[in-house]
């Protein structure tokens, strides 16, 4: 099992991962994340997913700390189209839904209500969600610029 190394400054403890997430590397996991980590594969209309969960347990079983999707799917084109799927994907209202657009470096994409994602080119996208009380927006947001195909 190979490791991801937390960015320097935050400790340095490493979180097990099991490689690559459908040919993207993970580069970056926050500090505090549990470490049971799972992969999963599913579809929803007609976008497939690759998902790796971080999680931890508590008193009542487990709880996720933090998700990274792996998306491809023809109706992914655009930020708009993304943005469009994951609020029905998440039974958000697209109309109220609007997580703000940010930059780094590269990489553009949006953030908001746990969640920040970013399209890498038409058809493929990265989505990351985070328990919002264990990982701040800029973390969520450090976590997101931090994937890179393999």
């Amino acid at each position: 099992m190979s490791k991801v190394r937390r960015r320097a400054g935050s400790g340095d403890g490493e979180v097990p991962v099991s490689g690559e997430l459908d040919g993207f590397v993970i580069g970056y996991v926050p500090e505090g994340i549990g470490a049971e980590v799972s992969d999963f594969a599913s579809e929803w209309e007609d976008v497939r997913f690759r998902t790796r969960v971080w999680e931890r347990q508590v008193e009542e079983g487990y709880r996720v700390d933090l998700r990274v999707h792996v998306l491809r799917g023809g109706g992914l084109g655009t930020l708009d189209e993304l943005r469009d799927f994951l609020a029905g994907y998440h039974e958000r209202d697209a109309a109220r839904w609007r997580p703000t657009e940010f930059g780094d470096g590269d990489v553009t994409g949006l953030v908001g209500d746990g969640e920040a994602f970013r399209l890498v080119e038409p058809g493929v996208a990265v989505d990351v969600l985070a328990d919002p009380e264990r990982v701040p927006e800029a973390e969520l947001r450090a976590v997101l610029t931090q994937i890179h195909p393999a």
